[in-house]
């Protein structure tokens, strides 16, 4: 992707919005509290603050790339526009029957997520598509106009169209849409044979839902701060971060918000690849920590794994199943323990918990001094010496640390006897096992071994956890990179345009149609090409392919990556042996004399990734000068221990600092635990391993 001179890129958390501007080589960042009512000004307010930084006018700015938590957070909280849902006669209730599946067994009180939308609210016709695409039952339109006529004066501001096997056959939907669109121009529709055509209809009735649910609000913000940046003169174009880890356009956004939901932790995952890649390392932990959440994501060989299906606003925190399906490409990441932002209790046995619940910025913890009295991590940081109350981003916010250590005491010391040091000592030492044992969780399931991979940490809260995080579990380097505060936003800067294109298609293995296969991948690079294309009508383009397979009687697929002369000339036996040698890569063994089957077939267009400068790790360190001392609790000792601070702009290539040591810089703190020593290399990134 060609690369313009003058880029930034946004990203809005639940408790800061990082706003970074690239200018060739150098960047200026800013963190700004995000401003929930109208997220757009704290856009400009940190836009303004960089470019005052740069000493340039924001009408020089030439590209903008923006990810944003706002479709999540409207999903969780139930903010989203009155939606109508139209579905098959007889399927009505799909989305409230769930998959059926207990994610907690023995819960004898298990209560299910209410779906999105009442069953008031969703509506039937009578159609019938088979599994082959073939129609059974023809929909009449004049059934439909009937139908749109008497739920027209409703109120409703979105239809989500979701019909038996459309992802085979769309006509019946389009001529709904056709209807809506005449008889309700207003009104935004959503098809799921465009949103997510593919099978399994809880999960394709639910994206699609969610599609329309979010869609008026994340058009009205997008045309909203579309005209901000008009009146602050900007006149380049602006793109969407989406949650594949690519970039598409603004319209696009709008049309299928649902895509817009992860993708600011998408963005973070994509600098942690290119820092890997810099590294030349194969197997890295990324571990994302801001203000309101933690997100880790396993990057093998530079490239961050990936699924076609996620969850969120799960009622049972780290439970699968117990979330809401969404149905698209997404950046497969783990969302772990608690962001600074996240508030603690004391549960009836007794014990500290943390989260989920977030100050995030309004009030914000208590040590804000915004009306916030409940401790947060933040709090708990401070009191342990890990910031320092003066210089918080940048000097920006002044912390008090008498209100963070009255909360502690009040919600954790008075029931527990404890004072605020050792309160805020376990409120660290909780989330920072939840999110241990969550990575080695995850980990496991991924089949893999956190002792063998390397740790990048970026955003505000990581760089304060993350040494503990190693020591916990096991990890021997950790790499923070220069604008790890703003991680997320620097990753915008580094992703490739790119849409991924996804159809179901049943097939086994046994009646395989070759020639069906190589319209259907045709006409997927197709769909996903020209997505690209509205983002950059002339860059080269490279495509990537996949088929979802499994054996028969299997409930879930693996993704095969196809080669070139699989997509050109495909046989049965080469897609058995792509197959066979994925499923033991993960499994250990095939399986033998069953059949195999492809339920869903895959295309990502991407524009080429920039080539990226490999680093060769110095050799040769002097001790680095401190800038002063002050005492910072090491969780490992169980005490207080004086620490030199230094400051991170000061550091030269191959100054060595030793543990226990605070890094600090204006976004975050670097917290060098006793245990380890610190390298900055020729590109800025400190470089932590363990003491000699």
């Amino acid at each position: 992707m060609k690369k313009s001179s003058i880029r930034m890129g946004i990203d809005i958390g639940g408790t800061f919005t990082d706003v970074v501007l690239e200018i060739g080589q150098n960047q200026y960042s800013t963190k700004v509290l995000t401003t929930y009512a109208a997220p757009e000004n704290a856009i400009v307010d940190g836009m303004q603050q960089v470019c005052r930084q740069a000493d340039i006018h924001a009408s020089k700015i030439e590209q903008i790339i923006h990810g944003t938590t706002l479709a999540t957070n409207a999903l969780i909280e139930r903010r989203g526009a009155k939606t109508a849902l139209i579905t098959t006669q007889g399927f009505r209730d799909v989305i409230e029957m769930r998959s059926e599946s207990r994610f907690e067994q023995y819960d004898l009180n298990l209560s299910l997520p209410e779906p999105l939308l009442p069953r008031q609210q969703r509506y039937t016709v009578e159609e019938r598509i088979d599994a082959r695409g073939e129609v059974l039952i023809s929909l009449q339109r004049t059934e439909v106009e009937t139908l749109v006529d008497r739920i027209k004066d409703d109120g409703y501001q979105s239809i989500a169209v979701g019909l038996l096997h459309s992802y085979l056959n769309d006509d019946h939907e389009k001529l709904i849409r056709d209807v809506v669109v005449e008889k309700m121009p207003d009104v935004a529709v959503s098809l799921s044979s465009e949103v997510s055509p593919q099978m399994r209809e809880y999960e394709r009735f639910n994206t699609v839902v969610a599609n329309a649910y979010i869609k008026p609000m994340m058009k009205s913000y997008l045309d909203r701060l579309a005209g901000q940046l008009q009146k602050e003169g900007v006149g380049c174009s602006i793109f969407l971060m989406h949650s594949g880890g690519g970039i598409i356009s603004l319209q696009s956004a709008a049309e299928f918000p649902v895509r817009l939901v992860e993708s600011g932790p998408a963005g973070g995952a994509v600098f942690a690849a290119h820092i890997a890649a810099r590294y030349g390392l194969d197997k890295v932990l990324s571990f994302d920590m801001g203000g309101t959440t933690a997100k880790i994501c396993l990057i093998n060989n530079q490239t961050p794994k990936t699924s076609r299906v996620f969850e969120v606003a799960r009622t049972y925190r780290f439970k699968k199943g117990s979330g809401m399906p969404i149905s698209i490409p997404v950046i497969d990441m783990v969302e772990i323990g608690a962001g600074g932002g996240s508030l603690a209790h004391v549960d009836a046995m007794r014990q500290i918990r943390v989260g989920p619940e977030s100050a995030g910025s309004e009030p914000g913890p208590a040590c804000y001094g915004r009306g916030g009295e409940h401790p947060a991590v933040t709090d708990a940081d401070l009191v342990l010496g890990k910031l320092d109350a003066d210089n918080f981003a940048g000097g920006s916010i002044t912390l008090n640390t008498q209100n963070s250590a009255n909360a502690l005491q009040n919600i954790l010391g008075r029931p527990l006897q404890m004072d605020p040091e050792t309160s805020a000592y376990g409120l660290c030492e909780v989330v920072d096992e939840n999110m241990a044992n969550a990575a080695r969780v995850h980990a496991v399931e991924n089949g893999e071994d956190l002792a063998e991979y390397t740790m990048i940490a970026f955003g505000g809260a990581a760089p304060l956890h993350a040494g503990r995080l190693c020591e916990k579990l096991g990890v021997a380097r950790l790499l923070v990179p220069p604008g790890a505060g703003v991680g997320s936003a620097i990753g915008f800067l580094r992703a490739p345009f790119s849409f991924e294109a996804n159809r179901s298609l049943y097939m086994r293995l046994t009646e395989f149609k070759a020639e069906i296969i190589c319209g259907l991948l045709d006409e997927l690079e197709k769909e996903a090409t020209a997505f690209v294309r509205t983002c950059d009508a002339n860059a080269p383009i490279q495509a990537e392919f996949k088929a979802y397979m499994r054996y028969s009687g299997q409930g879930e697929e693996i993704p095969i990556i196809l080669p070139p002369e699989a997509v050109k000339k495909p046989n049965a036996a080469q897609f058995q042996q792509l197959f066979e040698a994925d499923y033991i890569a993960l499994f250990g063994r095939a399986v033998e004399g069953m059949s195999i089957e492809i339920t869903v077939w895959s295309v990502n267009a991407t524009t080429l990734k920039d080539s990226v400068e490999s680093i060769d790790a110095l050799s040769e360190t002097s001790q680095a000068p401190s800038n002063g001392q002050r005492y910072i609790f090491d969780a490992a000792l169980g005490r207080s221990v004086e620490s030199a601070v230094i400051h991170r702009q000061e550091l030269q290539d191959g100054h060595m600092v030793s543990g226990p040591a605070a890094i600090t810089e204006d976004e975050t703190t670097i917290i060098l635990p006793s245990s380890r020593q610190a390298v900055r290399q020729i590109d800025g990134c400190i470089d932590i391993i363990q003491q000699a």
